[in-house]
C-alpha cells in the first residue's frame, strides 16, 4: 500500500484534460484520505472537461492501481473546478474552445449535427453557445422552435436562450421566408457582428453551424478569432464525401485544425421489422478516413424520431431518448477528445483529408 504522500504524487501528476498541464500544478488536487486499505482521493475538474468525466476518473484510477492501490477500495471523487475562459481573437469572445460545423453541401444533416452536438456538451454539463452562421439558409431558429427576436443591453445583443444553450441566428432578424440575398461584405459584417456583438457570456464551447460549400464564411471566421477546429458532416455516398473534400481543403487553406467527420445517415433500421436499410450506402467516411489515418467520430443513423424533433423544434429534448442519444453522445465525446489530444502534442488523429 503506497503512503499518502505517493498517492498525492500520483494525482499531482495526473494531467488536467482541458489543460493538459498536472492537477497539482493547476491547483486541482483535492483531500487525500487513507482509511485501512482504503483510499479516496478528490480532483477538481472544469465544465470543459464534464463530457470526459468518467473517463478521466478510470484513467486516474489506472493509474492509482498501477501504484499499489486496491481497485475495490479506491474512490476518486470529483468537484467543480472553476477556470473562466480568456477572451479570444480581435472581438473577445469569452470561450475556451470556438467550433466550426461544415460540410461540402447542403441537405446532409449539418444544421442538426451542430446543435446535437451543442446539446451534448450542455447535457455533459458544459457551458454552450450555438452560432447560426448559415446566414442564406438558417436552420437553427426552426430546430430548437425559437421565433422571438433577441433584445439589446448596453448596446449588445442577448442571445436567446433555449434549453440552456445560448443562441443567436440571422433567422432571428429576418423573417423566416425572406431571401438574404447579400454580397461577401456584408455577410462579413453580419458575422462579425454576431460574433462581437453578442453577450455570449462565459463559456467553455461555442458552435458555429457554418454555411454549406466553400464559401467565404470559413476565412472571415479564421481573420476574427482563432478557432479551435472544424468538424465535417457528410453522408456516406461517394457524392457526398467528394464534397466534403472541397470543405476539407478549404479549412486547410485557411489554417482551421480539423477534428475530425461524422457520417450522418448511415443506415436506417425499420421500427417495424428491425431489418437494417443502408439507404445512401454505409462506411464511406469511415473507410475513407481509416485509409488516409484521420479522425473518424463517429455515425449517425436515420431516425426517425430525430427527424420528427428537428421537424417540430423540438431538438432540445433528443437526449431524451437513448436510442438517438447513445450515438450523437460519442461524437460529441469523440470531438472533444481531438481537441485534447491536439493539446497534448499528439499527432491529433490529424488534419482531414476525407476523400
Amino acid at each position: 500500500m503506497p503512503s499518502a504522500d505517493a498517492i498525492k504524487s500520483v494525482v499531482d501528476s495526473f494531467p488536467d484534460p482541458e489543460t493538459n498541464r498536472p492537477l497539482g500544478v493547476m491547483g486541482q488536487t483535492g483531500a487525500v484520505e487513507i482509511d485501512g486499505d482504503r483510499v479516496r482521493v478528490e480532483i477538481g475538474l472544469t465544465t470543459w472537461a464534464a463530457p470526459l468525466r468518467d473517463e478521466t476518473v478510470e484513467a486516474l484510477r489506472e493509474k492509482l492501481v498501477a501504484s499499489g492501490v486496491d481497485p475495490n477500495q479506491c474512490t476518486i471523487d470529483t468537484t467543480t473546478h472553476q477556470r473562466p475562459a480568456d477572451k479570444l481573437g480581435q472581438i473577445g469572445v469569452t470561450a475556451k474552445s470556438v467550433i466550426a460545423v461544415g460540410s461540402g453541401k447542403g441537405g446532409v444533416g449539418k444544421s442538426t449535427m451542430a446543435a446535437a452536438i451543442a446539446f451534448g456538451l450542455h447535457n455533459a454539463g458544459c457551458k454552450v453557445g450555438l452560432m447560426d452562421a448559415d446566414v442564406y439558409g438558417p436552420s437553427v431558429p426552426h430546430l430548437l422552435g425559437v421565433n422571438e427576436r433577441p433584445t439589446a443591453v448596453n448596446q449588445r445583443l442577448q442571445p436567446i436562450e433555449r434549453s440552456g444553450l445560448r443562441v443567436m441566428s440571422m433567422g432571428f432578424m429576418v423573417p423566416a421566408e425572406e431571401a438574404v440575398v447579400w454580397r461577401g461584405p456584408m455577410l462579413h459584417g453580419a458575422v462579425t457582428q454576431m460574433l462581437r456583438d453578442t453577450d455570449w457570456g462565459d463559456l467553455d464551447y461555442l458552435i458555429i453551424d457554418m454555411p454549406p460549400g466553400t464559401g467565404d464564411i470559413a476565412l472571415t471566421l479564421s481573420q476574427l478569432i482563432p478557432l479551435t477546429g472544424a468538424v465535417v458532416v457528410c453522408t456516406p455516398q461517394d457524392v457526398a464525401l467528394l464534397d466534403a473534400v472541397k470543405a476539407i481543403n478549404m479549412f486547410r487553406k485557411v489554417k482551421i485544425p480539423l477534428l475530425g467527420v461524422v457520417e450522418n445517415m448511415s443506415s436506417f433500421i425499420c421500427p417495424g421489422c428491425s431489418e437494417r436499410h443502408d439507404i445512401f450506402g454505409t462506411g464511406g467516411a469511415k473507410r475513407k478516413a481509416e485509409a488516409m489515418d484521420v479522425p473518424f467520430l463517429g455515425d449517425a443513423p436515420i431516425n426517425v424520431d430525430l427527424r420528427k424533433r428537428g421537424d417540430d423544434g423540438q431538438m432540445a429534448g433528443l437526449y431524451d431518448d437513448p436510442a438517438i442519444a447513445a450515438p450523437l453522445m460519442e461524437i460529441t465525446r469523440g470531438m472533444v477528445r481531438q481537441i485534447v489530444a491536439q493539446r497534448g502534442g499528439q499527432p491529433a488523429m490529424p488534419s482531414l483529408p476525407v476523400l
